[in-house]
């Protein structure tokens, strides 16, 4: 085993990626931390782990998934240092906070880049050295983004939904050579990413999405209090993801995650629908509507409702 346990993290830096590679570094493994500034990174990994700068076991490498080049040479000098690596953890990424109506295109385009096209293009680099060695695992990083969409968060949620239909079809192909694929879906954990250092905000607070806002951030800091988990408790579930022998596996990290997985297995869509405008503190269908219904004009003939009065 000793000659597998080596795993790469992206956007070991910070957050879940700085947590879970200082957790597997104390367990043993060989962590290659790719993030955009190593010299940073590297010295707040060193600091916590009391690793010496040279030590074999815990290798930084310059990684920036928006550029195309930068993937290309990270790949190499991943593999220059471990070879084909046995775990390949796609934790980095980016968050967002605004309305579809909000959001600028190029935040769209920048979220794709970096949460999917970017892991997408990294993890093709690897996969013949991992093919060769005939073995390794990659895990993909989702959210209760990937599991419903949620209001506020369409970019994030429609690049971790992205991830996670990536991740499932991606199993079927590399399984036959060894490779497993595991998608976690976290909870909520204290980490940069959802605060402001870690987030794009593109929210209008005065817009007509005013009054969304207001409820939406007022329960949604509560919420923080109450359920945030340190970034170490889900390094625990990282690390048990690594050790999976199943060709796919989709699991949860985190108890708020767990219930949002049952939930969305059990109730219907419409229900889903209605119990997450409820807990946002969204207005019901139609309660903003510039135009009352009375004034929209005669039913459509070929409408249900319609139908109810021939």
């Amino acid at each position: 085993m000793a000659e597998t346990r080596n795993v790469v993290i992206t956007g070991a830096s910070r957050g879940l990626g700085l947590a879970s590679a200082i957790h597997l570094y104390q367990r043993g493994w060989q962590v290659v931390a790719a993030m955009r500034s190593v010299d940073t990174g590297m010295a707040r990994l060193r600091a916590a782990t009391g690793a010496g700068a040279d030590d074999p076991r815990l290798i930084g490498v310059a990684l920036d998934l928006t550029d195309a080049a930068s993937v290309t040479a990270a790949a190499k000098s991943i593999e220059e240092a471990v070879g084909a690596p046995y775990g390949l953890v796609h934790n980095a990424g980016i968050s967002a906070a605004g309305m579809v109506e909000e959001a600028p295109i190029s935040l769209w385009e920048r979220m794709f880049a970096t949460n999917v096209f970017g892991p997408v293009a990294l993890t093709k680099a690897l996969l013949p050295s991992m093919r060769a060695a005939g073995r390794g695992r990659i895990v993909l990083i989702s959210s209760a983004g990937g599991v419903r969409g949620m209001p506020s968060t369409a970019p994030y949620s429609a690049v971790k939904g992205a991830l996670e239909r990536w991740g499932e079809a991606m199993a079927g192909e590399v399984a036959p050579f060894g490779i497993g694929v595991t998608i976690l879906v976290t909870g909520t954990y204290d980490t940069e990413i959802i605060t402001d250092a870690g987030t794009t905000d593109s929210r209008v607070l005065d817009g007509p999405y005013a009054r969304h806002h207001r409820t939406m951030d007022k329960r949604g800091r509560a919420a923080m209090k109450k359920v945030a988990k340190s970034p170490g408790r889900f390094a625990v579930g990282l690390a048990q993801a690594l050790d999976a022998r199943k060709p796919f596996v989709r699991r949860s990290v985190g108890l708020d995650a767990r219930m949002l997985l049952i939930a969305n297995h059990i109730l219907p869509g419409r229900a889903m629908h209605t119990m997450t405008r409820l807990m946002m503190g969204i207005p019901r269908f139609g309660a903003l509507a510039a135009t009352p219904a009375a004034t929209m004009g005669p039913p459509d003939p070929h409408s249900d409702e319609s139908d109810k009065h021939d």
